[in-house]
């Protein structure tokens, strides 16, 4: 994440995205004083003799254009605007003193706090960039994972093997397994008859995925299968080839989510290290 992003957060009136604006008017003197001192670069705006640096502006743009957002000139126009209102309302709220309330000195501190963060993670995902080849390996290993199948899947969960044979035993004698489900199946699928729809083996338990694989179309578990949820007769309405996705289409996917991986890894590794009492 860019630095600035945490400014846009913290300025929720009126569409501020400025706590730069408020820091720069910090100390400034009101405009009935001296004029503050022009700082280096291009001026944006002055507002109440307090200069706003294009470079703020500059900062929005990239921060926009990074989340793929268009820059245009009304796109512009808005952000300057933003800026010019957090400048006035900062300056406000400084002739009012909130800018000297501890409750304020504590948000600016967090705010800083998660800043430095964000900007910390960011500096490192630019210095490690996930390679072709990590992407590359990872989406081989998800796709082995996944297998070839998936399976159209019903299911009636209860809480002991007893009921579950009770039901069973229910089937075998030509009862409905949408309507034994809708009238015990204490899962949110119960009022679907039990139906969980389309489901690869990868995305479920083991015990409820292995029972699955091992039925042909239209068949249910004879025996209860068991799982950390309870107790389930698993009924495969139909079987298909597995459409997994192309490599070029899940790219950028693959990417988040190996950054993620290693922004967990970064920081767990940092609070082992870290003296915390």
């Amino acid at each position: 994440m860019q630095i600035k992003k945490l400014v846009v957060a913290t300025a929720c009136i009126a569409g501020l995205t400025a706590l730069t604006g408020c820091n720069a008017a910090e100390d400034n003197k009101p405009a009935s004083a001296a004029a503050p001192a022009q700082p280096a670069g291009k001026i944006m705006a002055v507002v109440n003799g307090v200069p706003i640096p294009q470079e703020e502006l500059n900062v929005l743009e990239q921060d926009r254009s990074a989340q793929g957002q268009p820059i245009n000139d009304q796109a512009i126009a808005a952000m300057r605007d933003s800026l010019i209102n957090g400048e006035i309302l900062a300056q406000q709220a400084q002739k009012k003193g909130i800018d000297k309330t501890s409750n304020f000195q504590m948000h600016l501190q967090l705010a800083k706090t998660q800043m430095l963060a964000q900007a910390f993670i960011a500096d490192y995902v630019r210095a490690n960039p996930v390679s072709e080849d990590a992407m590359k390996a990872e989406y081989n290993r998800v796709k082995a994972m996944m297998g070839t199948k998936e399976y159209e899947v019903s299911h009636i969960l209860v809480d002991n093997e007893a009921e579950a044979r009770s039901i069973i035993a229910q089937l075998n004698k030509k009862a409905k397994f949408s309507e034994l489900a809708k009238k015990d199946s204490k899962d949110a699928s119960a009022s679907n008859g039990g139906q969980l729809g389309w489901i690869a083996p990868a995305n479920l338990v083991k015990e409820f995925a292995d029972a699955m694989v091992q039925l042909k179309k239209g068949e249910y578990t004879k025996e209860p299968v068991h799982t950390k949820y309870g107790w389930h007769i698993i009924k495969v309405d139909d079987i298909r080839d597995l459409k997994f996705p192309a490599y070029d289409q899940v790219k950028n996917q693959l990417r988040t989510d190996l950054e993620q991986q290693e922004i967990r890894k970064l920081i767990s590794d940092l609070r082992a290290s870290a003296k915390i009492e």
